[in-house]
Order: C-alpha cells, then structure tokens, then sequence
C-alpha cells in the first residue's frame, strides 16, 4: 500500500458528494455506498472519509493520523456543519458523528465503530433542551461513553476534536486486531488492503416514538423468497438490531406505524436492487418520521438463497444467465447438500427450545456455552450463548451449529452463520443457555427447533431442486461448467 506523502491529504480525506470519483478500494466499502447513495439523489447523512491509504500511513508512521490530513478535518467537519446547520460539540444545535470502519472488502462487525461522538455535558444539556426530554439526551451520552471506552480503551476526554483523533485512530487500529486478522485469513483476504474511516453526521433512532433503525434486504436471504425481508427497532440506534440484544419487531410493522415512511424506503429498496443488479442489504434510521439511508451493500446470503436469486434475476432480467451461473460457487452448491431432520423421528422427538430459523441445515452436538471450549470439541459442539459478538466469530466458524437466546433474522449471530453455511436458530428466550448447557442437542437451522439429543438425518436431493436444475440445464445450453466440482449430481449434471 502507498504511504502518500506530501500533498495527499487533498486526495485521501474527501467530502463524500457522490462526485468523488475515487473508487471502492480507496473509498472502502462504506463510504463507497454512501456516494452511491448521494448520486442516487437518496436521503442520506452528509460524511467525508479517510481513506485506505491514510491507514497505510497511519500504521506505518507510529500509529499516528498524518498530520497533512489531520490538517483537513477541520474544513471536512465544517461540510458537515453547514450540510446540517449544527456545530461540532457545541452550541444549541450541536452536530454528533459517527466514526466508522470500511474495508474494500467486507468484513461485516470485524472492526470498531464509535456513534455520537462530539458528546459533552454542555451537548447533553443542548439536546435535552432542544428535545425536551433528558432521558433521550442521557441516553445518546450513556451510549457513547461506553462506546468509546470501549473501543479506545481511555475516558472520555472532554475536548470534541480530541475525541474525534483518538476515535479515528482506534478503527485504523482495528485493522489489526485478532479477530480481523482471524477473519481474513480464514477467508484469504489480503492483509494490506487497510480500512478507511467514515466519519457521518449522526441522525437518532432513539429521539422519540416516531424514531428507530432497522436492517433489510431486498428479498430474503434465508430462503431465497422474492419478498423484502427486515426488522425495526423504535426508540434503536447503531448496532442494537445487529447485535442482537434487543428484539427487533419484524419489517412489516413499520408499514402500519408510518406508512409513508415504509413506502419511501421500498422505492429506494427498488432502486437500489436495480441499480446493483444483486440483492442489497440496507441499514437505515428514521428519526422524528424522517427516514434515513445509512448503508447499502450486496446481501450475504444462505446456499439456498444463493441459487433462488440468481434464477429470479435471470427471470426479472436483471442478470444474464452467464452472471447467474458466475453468482453461484461450488461451495454453495456443497452446502445444499446440508442434511433434514427425519420428519417422522423429529414429530416424536423432545424439543428443547423453538426460536427464529437464521441459517439451514442441521447439526449435532453437546452444549457449549464458552468460546474458548470449541477447540476442544470443534464441529461436535454446538455453540450456545446470549448473543453473539465478532470476537465469537472463529469459534462460531467451527461448531456444529449455533443457538442464541436473544436476536431476530438479521443479528450478527444470523448474518455471519449463513454467510458460513453453519445452522443456526436465533432469539430463543431467556434462559436458554442454561436449560441446554452440557446437554446433547439437535439443531434444526430450517425451522428453527433444538431437539434432545441426536435425531437422523435424510441428504437432501440436489436434482430434486427446481432453481438448481435451472442452473444445470442453463450451463449445458450455453456450454458453461457450473461449479459442482466434487458433487454427484447425476448424468445430467456431469455433461454440464
């Protein structure tokens, strides 16, 4: 990676406009969607970047922020000022932000993230005044002392531009943390790509009864569904539907409780989808009845799904056929082969506990409610825990299956077992992992039940599939290999 140099600053910190033309590895995935958003004329919070190649320097150069581009935020920041009529850390009206990571590739919870920063006593009194509610100004200021504490690992400082310096060289630092490294190894992404830094005007999910954020795709990337797919958090901010500490209420229900904001979020959910021509994942917040676009990227997605897209939109004409079979891998086909309970055994079978399907397939296992256990027992464990968190990720790699007790369809721990093809049931209820710890269980990731004990299996039938044998029949017309290496998929399959 180049380490810049004099002058760079001007092409390595950009006020993202839409018109920056600088592509996604310098960009960095988030900050590549929010120009792609204002250039679809999308409602989005105004933001500048800190590029890639400023992370090449800063962790080349002592772990310190370039001076040439620290130099820059000051006219960056005041963009932002003017774009919202507020100021940074001050006045009446005072402007908060977020400090977040962007690989070029992504690596979703993998790095650190700092939310309403710009937070003072004097902020705290500001927004309680202006909102006329203190609960909401000392919950934003509760939300990001933790945060940061947690994130840059020092108090609070009470200095606005200092927090904003520590904040940005914390994400820079989490390139390089154990579980990012884990991450990319694991997934042969290069180590020298960096994360560039975003930093966006804050817009407040927890403000009032009319505020919230959500998560959505633009079909369903468990089963493949044509249909939008989603949760919503009213009174939410940041990451509290991912994470999965809270419950989320499903998608839906933002349609009776603001339609025209429900509306207005299905038309971008539309163009966004065409503009990509792929399924897209949207973080959004609604603040007082407005809605805002936060992100946009291509939705991770189960086997099953993977090949129900790709047919649909060879059908919707969007894809070729040629960009369907590309679209769909030989590990993605592996996976389809994930077993089904025996229906007969599982009908007489003790379940345990019922939650939310995240993840198909099927596993088997003992209990394990410790991350650091796993490497002991490896894919004849199933792990079991509250919520999951990044740092959980290689052991989640690893199990058999994986059960929370709290979370909905778009929590970390769905999210990232499906993009690993691992079983996985979420939102279980309190005290799940205590009922289950130690014991022997049956994970079924299709409908989202764990069964006492072992219960026989039935391989699914590849050809059996419609969409699959859509593919298979396209790559013989076209003479393309579709990726079955190592399947048996029968004749047909092999004069693909």
């Amino acid at each position: 990676m180049s380490c810049g140099g004099a002058g760079a600053a001007e092409r390595t910190a950009l006020l993202l406009d839409g018109r920056t033309g600088a592509d996604r590895s310098l960009l960095g995935g988030k900050a590549a969607s929010i120009e792609r958003l204002r250039a679809l004329g999308l409602s989005v919070p105004p933001a500048f970047v800190l590029t890639t190649e400023v992370c090449g320097r800063f962790l080349a150069e002592s772990q310190e922020i370039p001076e040439d581009v620290w130099d820059r935020v000051p006219t960056l920041m005041h963009a932002l000022e003017q774009a919202t009529e507020r100021t940074f850390g001050a006045g009446p009206r005072p402007l908060l932000v977020s400090v977040r990571s962007g690989a070029a590739i992504s690596m979703p919870g993998m790095m650190d993230t700092v939310l309403n920063l710009g937070m003072t006593e004097h902020v705290e009194q500001a927004l309680a005044d202006g909102s006329g509610d203190p609960g909401y100004a000392a919950d934003t200021r509760r939300r990001f002392n933790e945060q940061f504490e947690k994130v840059v690992g020092r108090p609070v400082p009470e200095e606005p531009y200092e927090q904003l310096r520590l904040a940005i060289g914390a994400v820079f630092e989490s390139w390089s943390s154990p579980r990012a490294v884990a991450y990319r190894r694991d997934r042969g992404i290069p180590d020298d790509g960096g994360t560039a830094v975003t930093v966006q005007a804050m817009v407040f999910g927890n403000l009032d009864d009319r505020s919230g954020t959500g998560v959505m795709f633009t079909r369903d990337p468990l089963t493949g569904d044509a249909e939008v797919y989603g949760e919503w958090l009213v009174r939410g901010q940041g990451e509290d539907v991912v994470s999965g500490r809270s419950d989320a209420r499903p998608l839906a229900e933002l349609a009776g409780d603001m339609p025209e904001v429900y509306r207005e979020l299905m038309a971008a959910a539309r163009l966004l989808e065409a503009d990509a021509r792929d399924v897209q994942d949207i973080e959004f917040t609604v603040q007082a009845g407005r809605l805002w676009l936060l992100q946009t990227r291509d939705a991770k997605r189960s086997p099953e799904a993977a090949v129900r897209h790709a047919v649909a939109m060879v059908r919707d004409g969007l894809i070729s056929r040629e960009e369907a079979l590309s679209r769909v891998t030989s590990e993605q086909i592996e996976a389809l082969r994930h077993p089904r309970l025996d229906p007969t055994r599982a009908a007489s079978a003790t379940v345990l506990a019922r939650g939310k399907p995240a993840s198909p397939g099927v596993g088997t296992g003992m209990v394990t409610t410790d991350v650091d256990e796993v490497e002991e027992q490896a894919d004849d464990a199933v792990l079991v825990r509250p919520t999951t968190a990044p740092e959980d990720v290689p052991a989640m790699s690893v199990v058999s299956a994986v059960v929370t007790e709290y979370g909905g369809s778009t929590s970390h721990a769905a999210v990232v077992c499906r993009e690993m093809a691992v079983p996985c049931v979420v939102g279980c209820g309190s005290g799940t992992v205590t009922a289950l710890a130690g014991r022997v269980v049956t994970v079924d990731g299709w409908t989202g039940t764990v069964y006492e004990g072992p219960l026989p299996v039935l391989a699914a039938g590849l050809l059996d599939d419609p969409d699959l044998s859509t593919l298979i029949e396209w790559a013989q017309v076209d003479s393309q290999q579709l990726p079955t290496a190592g399947l048996d998929t029968g004749p047909q399959a092999d004069s693909a």
